[in-house]
């Protein structure tokens, strides 16, 4: 990758407007779609393209093709460079540091049941800000969605899903949440036991912080079906 020119950077990044958008991306946990970044920051998505191919044209951004926009078009998702300035957010030695800190709990022998302990007090320290949410599965797709896992809501019983019924809890209360994408799934791949433990023990954590809700049947890398988790009202 060529050489960033620091003046190029610093007029690319001296519009308020471009500024916003970077500082989305570089927060984003995957790369982003046009739409997204002007849903984000309520602007339109004609005014955001210029922007985005501005900051691509000087090597702040790198562009992944993928998947079909509203017009049947190949889909062009943005996210930061990695050569790019990074303006206080993570550094590039977190994810070498996640790998390393991984491959010590495995070489102490910890269990998915230890990882999934760790992330229990993670899921609840994320669920006390939403404490008067209207329910813990609004609370959880939120939190998840910040997260970057793309959570898509269904009903936990299709067979008996009518023709009528929208996507969300079923008559009894439980929903599926599925897992569109994992921010982890490069760690996860390397360390399935561990991250997916991790995973659960953090949806965990959160559902019962929130106290009215349980999960069950939790899908991951290590059962080799499509990742997912079912909420049901208690």
């Amino acid at each position: 990758m060529e050489t960033l020119v620091p003046l190029d950077v610093l007029k690319a990044l001296g519009d308020n407007t471009r500024y916003a958008i970077y500082l989305e991306l570089a927060r984003s946990s995957r790369p982003l779609a046009t739409s997204d970044i002007a849903a984000t920051l309520g602007l339109h998505a004609n005014t955001v393209r210029p922007h985005l191919e501005r900051m691509r044209d000087v090597g702040l951004l790198e562009v992944h093709v993928g998947g079909r926009g509203d017009v049947g078009r190949p889909q062009h998702r943005y996210a930061i460079a990695e050569s790019a300035p990074l303006l206080g957010l993570e550094p590039p030695t977190t994810p070498v540091l996640a790998k390393m800190v991984l491959s010590m709990a495995k070489r102490l022998q910890a269990s998915s049941d230890d990882a999934a302990a760790v992330g229990d007090e993670e899921g609840r320290r994320r669920a006390r800000p939403y404490a008067e949410a209207p329910s813990t599965l609004e609370a959880l797709v939120s939190d998840l969605d910040k997260l970057g896992f793309d959570p898509v809501v269904a009903d936990a019983h299709p067979a008996t899903q009518s023709a009528t019924h929208a996507d969300g809890p079923d008559d009894d209360g439980s929903a599926v949440i599925a897992f569109a994408n994992c921010p982890f799934a490069e760690l996860a791949r390397e360390h399935p036991e561990l991250v997916c433990g991790l995973h659960r023990g953090l949806i965990e954590g959160f559902v019962d912080e929130m106290g009215d809700a349980t999960t069950r049947d939790f899908a991951t890398l290590t059962s080799r079906t499509p990742c997912r988790v079912t909420v049901s009202a208690r």
